[in-house]
């Protein structure tokens, strides 16, 4: 199976001033494109003994401080994040013959931002994320609806669902992002924002 990448060019000249302002662009140009879950970033963490995992999260918050999905705190990729603090996620835009990766520390949201995005989700969601004891063993799928069944009496009257106490959302701080872009022959363009603590430094990587 080969596939030759000659959809696009990526040079210095057309990169934006900064990583965030860049994925933005990115992220615009693969809604434009009609990308299914164009947020969709595959999730990389490692235990304490450094045995990988890696599952697909969605993009919640993007600005300069760096890209933030919510979840559950009891979650494995929270058990990986609290052991290790450290992170990287790759949004693999095949069709546009694009992805970009990012690696660096995490850390927990603030609870203000946290209840503001909670805030935007359907009840549904909301929910759900009271009823899933998330990365947990269960005996079956009756035990899920069992759990959903009693958080909707629970909150039968209530107008307002409360942010649960395990749940939440995580930071990846950026200290490297790479902007990718397929090209004829294998000889893709690589071009990385590099955080050398007194400022970014744009690098072209050999593919």
């Amino acid at each position: 199976m080969r596939v030759s990448y000659e959809a696009g060019v990526l040079d210095e000249s057309s990169l934006a001033e900064t990583w965030h302002e860049q994925l933005k662009l990115w992220l615009d140009e693969a809604i434009e494109f009609k990308i299914p879950e164009p947020n969709a970033m595959v999730l990389a963490t490692a235990d304490r003994e450094g045995r990988p995992s890696s599952r697909t999260v969605l993009l919640k918050g993007l600005d300069d401080r760096g890209v933030v999905f919510f979840t559950n705190y009891t979650s494995n990729k929270s058990h990986d994040l609290l052991a290790t603090r450290y992170a990287s996620a790759t949004f693999p835009w095949f069709s546009m013959q694009r992805q970009v990766s990012i690696r660096g520390g995490v850390e927990k949201v603030g609870a203000a931002e946290t209840a503001e995005y909670w805030n935007s989700r359907p009840r549904g969601s909301q929910l759900g994320a009271w009823a899933s004891p998330q990365s947990r063993v269960i005996t079956g799928r009756n035990t899920l609806n069992s759990a959903l069944n009693s958080v909707r009496r629970r909150f039968a009257d209530a107008e307002q669902i409360p942010v649960p106490p395990h749940w939440g959302g995580w930071r990846i701080r950026p200290e490297i992002v790479e902007f990718w872009q397929g090209r004829e022959d294998r000889m893709h363009d690589r071009l990385r924002f590099r955080d050398n603590r007194d400022g970014w430094k744009v690098e072209r990587l050999a593919p």
